[in-house]
Parts: structure tokens; C-alpha cells; sequence
């Protein structure tokens, strides 16, 4: 079938019109980032000849970084930018600038396992078994869960469970578009929700660690903080996503007319495992089993315990087995990867192992650059002190309006939410936002770790909404196999009751788990004591 573009009076009309429009004026996150650098230099000239300042009772002994302690209070003047001294760390430090930025790190680590799993033919192997062989009534629910748990799978989410779950309606006689809707609306609107943590975890998580050091400089992120979270996501948005489309999405698409040809047929056998990746995929089971026996040797083995810090108490002591969760996921990935592949036939020699890994480095090269703009935004942000000053008067502006945690985080989420309307990329608004958002938020009370929970619940349900997700052309393509006619606006019209129901969800469940205090994961709870308090 030929496809057929949407007419551009279609494509512009109303407010998603008007979103897609500016939207494509935007430039690249990078150089959001760029012109971001630029405001921030003028700024903190401006701050520094306007005496710009802020201030915080401080318990502790040692001022954090740029920051002053004078008779337990702790204070953080604006400096220019243009400075000798600043002008120097820029130059001269600006190789550790990268290296010292810690998401760049963690995503790198986990990359060189993930690239293994995937290139291997693990995560489409995975994607495939789970999902073939479910009945025709429970088909909805068994798309759900395993779209919000694909995350892991990166571009195999979108490019291999996406077409395939619309395939798989089909050949039972269900609307093709509502099995793509279906499984749109859980990769993407879902994209806060797993059933275990992962790569955007510690992507976040990295960003999240370098803002909390403005006001604790000992905060160390924890990757499973946010855990219970995302299982909670699956739990709620599960019944969700069966009830519109089962409910609201397939009725008004009405009876499918088509049936289940020749060409359905070839594309589904396409997708059946074959004998060597059925075994892969039991190899690689048990190669999962052992390396999780082997972190649990190494944290419950009485004597030797290298990842539990006897030194400290409670949850502390169990910090370095958080730290060693990125080498964990890192080791899971490669050696299932390598198992499965080796099973399978797509791995012959230890030069297959070494390109994958090439190939996933390789893939993450415009990551690479957006990095190097993002850390010299923080860091200079940091050697601007503005951020601690916007933290600090922030703070006190909104302990002043005496609102409840839940309503703070709720306005996060919206924010992150109308933002990704216009910018795509999770990263790129966490690595912005977090340097001001998550220190304010700290005095205020309210942990890192629920701070970034309120940001990835916004940060999801609008990306099934804005013709700017990245991958929202693939799935308009993939779209007109079934109906050539369909436009952008047609697609987001189709998406449009699962983004307002997850957005409804996504508000509640925040307020909710912000207001009874639930931990967000093992050892990260809701509320946080800031080692400063706002002065009175």
C-alpha cells in the first residue's frame, strides 16, 4: 500500500497544530543548550552586580561547593560568569567538566551490556515470546505490561513490539489500529512505568545526584528509588489501557472490514522464535539466575559482605550495593546477551561481542554531544551560584504559600508535562530542570527520589499527544499499512483518550503517594531533612 501524507490543512488545524508548529521551530536540544549557556552568562553578570545572594541555617560543619558558612549560616552569592577564575574553569577544566559528569558515566556502563542484549537479538526475542501466544480476550492487559516493561528493550519497543502487537490483533480479527494504540499507549504514555528499574533509571537518577549536591553533597543516587513507583504505574495504568481500548478506542474504530491474508500470515511467521532462540532465550534465563545469585553472595554471605557498608546504620549500610546496581545491570545485560547469542547463532566469537558493544557506543553518539552542553550548563550553573539562590528564594516563596507536598509535586509533573509537548527528550528537560527543582524541593522537605517520580510521570503521558515524540513518525507509518488515509491528527485523535486518562491517573497517584507517605522504593521515601533549613 502507498502512503498517502495528511493534507497540511488537516495536519494544522487546532491546538495540536499550533503545537507541531512551534514545536518545529524549536532547535536541537542541543542547542537548546547552547542558547541556555548564553542566558546563564548575561544572568550571572547581572546577579553579581546586583548583589544577588541567598541564605540557609546550616548544621553542618563544611559549606558544599561555592557556598560560604559563616556562625551555622550558610550562604550563596551570585558570581559572574565572565570572572578570571570562571573564565578559567571553563578552559582549562572543561575535559573534567565531561568526564565529571556523572549521568555521562552511568548511561556509558550500562550501554556496553545493554548494546550486547540488544544487537544480540535478546530484547526482540523477548518481546516476541511473551507476546505471541496470548489469548484473543486477554490480548489488551498482556500488550500493556509488556510495552511498559520494553523500556529496556530501547528501540526494539517501538520498532518490533509496536508492529508486531497490531499484527497480532489482526490476525484474530481485532482492529489492527487498536492493537498499535494499545501498544503506542504503553511503551510511550507508559514510559514512567516498569516492572524493574533500568537505563533511563540511571540516566535520570545521574542527573537527579548532580542537582541534590548543591544543598547535600553527599547525596548518592539510588537507582532502585523509584521502584515501588514504576510498579505502581504498571499496576493502575494496566486496567487503564484495557478499558480504553477495549472500551472507547476499538468501538469507534469500528468492525474491522479486513481479514487476516496472506501478507498478515508472512509477517506474523516473520515474528515466530526459532528453534535456536527458543533455546537462547532458556540459556540466557539461567545465565540471569546466576548473576543474580552472584550480587546476592556478595551482599548476604556472612564474613565477607563487600557491598553492604558495615561501618554504617540502617539503610546506609546498604548504599553500596545501590552504587553497584549500574556494574549489576551492566553484567546482566552482556552476559545474557553473549548466552542467548551464542545459543542462537548471532554471536560466533568474542569480535561479535566487541562490535555490538562498537555499534552501541556508536548509537549513543548524539547522546555524547547533547552530554557535553549539559554539563557545562550545570556545572556552570553551579559556578554561578544560581542555582542554590533560585533554590533558596524559591523555596521560600512556595513555604510562604504553605502548600501541601502533593500540590508542589503535582505542579512539576504538569510543568514537565507542557514542556514535552515542545521537547522531546526526557534528558534533555531533566538536565535543565533538576539543578533548581530538586535542590528547592529538598529544603522544602521532599526527597530527590520523589521529585524525579513527580518529572516521569509528566514527562510520559504527553509523549502519545505531540507530533514531536521522536518516534511518532515510525508509528504513523506503521499506521497507514492498515488505513493509508490516516494524518497526524487522525493518530493523535487516536491517542487522545489514553493521554488524558493516564494524565488524570498520573495526578492522582502522585498527590496520593506524596500525602500517605509511601516509600518510593527500597531505602527512598517521600520526605527528606535538608542538612540547612530556610532562615525564618
Amino acid at each position: 500500500m502507498s502512503e498517502t501524507p495528511a493534507a497540511p490543512s488537516t495536519r494544522n488545524r487546532g491546538f495540536l497544530g499550533l503545537v507541531e508548529r512551534i514545536g518545529n521551530k524549536l532547535p536541537d536540544p542541543v542547542m537548546i543548550f547552547v542558547w541556555l549557556i548564553g542566558f546563564l552568562v548575561i544572568l550571572s553578570a547581572i546577579g553579581a552586580a546586583l548583589g544577588w545572594e541567598a541564605s540557609l541555617a546550616y548544621t553542618g560543619t563544611t559549606a558544599p561547593a561555592f557556598g560560604e558558612l559563616n556562625n551555622g549560616m550558610l550562604t550563596f552569592r551570585a558570581t559572574s560568569l565572565f570572572t578570571s577564575e570562571n573564565i578559567n574553569r571553563l578552559i582549562v577544566e572543561m575535559p573534567r567538566t565531561l568526564t565529571g559528569f556523572a549521568p555521562l558515566g552511568l548511561v556509558l556502563v550500562v550501554m556496553y551490556g545493554a548494546a550486547v542484549a540488544e544487537r544480540s537479538g535478546l530484547f526482540s526475542a523477548l518481546i516476541r515470546a511473551s507476546l505471541r501466544d496470548a489469548p484473543k480476550w486477554m490480548l489488551t492487559p498482556v500488550v500493556s505490561i509488556i510495552g511498559m516493561t520494553s523500556h529496556h528493550a530501547s528501540d526494539a519497543a517501538y520498532v518490533v513490539f509496536i508492529p508486531l502487537s497490531a499484527l497480532l490483533y489482526a490476525a484474530v480479527g481485532r482492529h489492527p489500529l487498536a492493537g498499535l494504540a494499545a501498544a503506542f499507549a504503553a511503551v510511550s504514555g507508559g514510559f514512567a512505568g516498569n516492572i524493574t528499574p533500568g537505563q533511563i533509571d540511571v540516566l535520570l537518577f545521574g542527573f537527579t545526584q548532580e542537582a541534590a549536591r548543591i544543598i547535600d553533597p553527599g547525596w548518592t543516587m539510588n537507582p532502585l528509588g523509584n521502584w515501588w513507583f514504576l510498579l505502581a504505574i504498571v499496576v493502575l495504568f494496566t486496567p487503564v489501557i484495557w478499558f480504553v481500548t477495549d472500551r472507547i478506542v476499538e468501538p469507534r474504530l469500528g468492525k474491522w472490514g479486513g481479514t487476516a491474508d496472506e501478507s498478515v500470515k508472512a509477517d506474523l511467521a516473520k515474528s515466530e522464535l526459532t528453534p535456536g532462540e527458543k533455546r537462547g532465550l532458556g540459556v540466557a534465563g539461567i545465565v540471569a539466575l546466576a548473576v543474580v545469585a552472584l550480587f546476592a553472595a556478595l551482599t548476604l554471605t556472612p564474613g565477607y559482605t563487600p557491598l553492604i557498608d558495615q561501618a554504617a546504620t540502617g539503610p546506609a549500610r546498604l548504599q553500596p550495593f545501590y552504587s553497584a546496581l549500574i556494574a549489576a545491570f551492566a553484567l546482566l545485560f552482556v552476559t545474557t546477551g553473549i548466552a542467548f547469542g551464542l545459543a542462537a547463532g548471532t554471536v560466533k566469537s568474542d569480535k561479535d561481542v566487541v562490535h555490538m558493544m562498537t555499534e552501541g557506543i556508536r548509537s549513543l553518539a548524539p547522546y555524547i554531544v547533547f552530554a557535553f552542553f549539559a554539563a557545562h550548563f550545570v556545572a556552570m550553573f553551579n559556578w554561578s551560584r544560581l542555582g542554590p539562590i533560585a533554590a533558596i528564594n524559591g523555596a521560600e516563596s512556595l513555604q510562604a504559600l504553605n502548600l501541601p507536598p502533593g500540590i508542589l509535586l503535582v505542579s512539576v509533573l504538569l510543568f514537565s508535562s507542557f514542556l514535552d509537548l515542545f521537547i522531546g527528550s526526557a534528558s534533555a528537560k531533566w538536565s535543565a530542570l533538576a539543578p533548581v527543582v530538586v535542590p528547592m524541593f529538598m529544603l522544602l522537605g521532599i526527597s530527590p527520589e520523589m521529585t524525579t517520580a513527580a518529572y516521569r510521570m509528566g514527562d510520559s503521558f504527553t509523549n502519545i499527544m505531540t507530533p514531536l515524540m521522536s518516534y511518532f513518525p515510525l508509528i504513523l507509518a506503521f499506521a497507514r499499512r492498515w488505513d493509508p488515509s490516516l494524518g497526524v491528527g487522525s493518530l493523535l485523535a487516536l491517542m487522545l483518550p489514553y493521554a488524558l486518562v493516564f494524565m488524570v491517573t498520573g495526578i492522582g497517584l502522585t498527590a496520593a503517594w506524596a500525602t500517605f507517605d509511601w516509600p518510593l522504593g527500597p531505602g527512598a521515601e517521600v520526605h527528606y531533612t535538608p542538612p540547612g533549613t530556610l532562615a525564618p
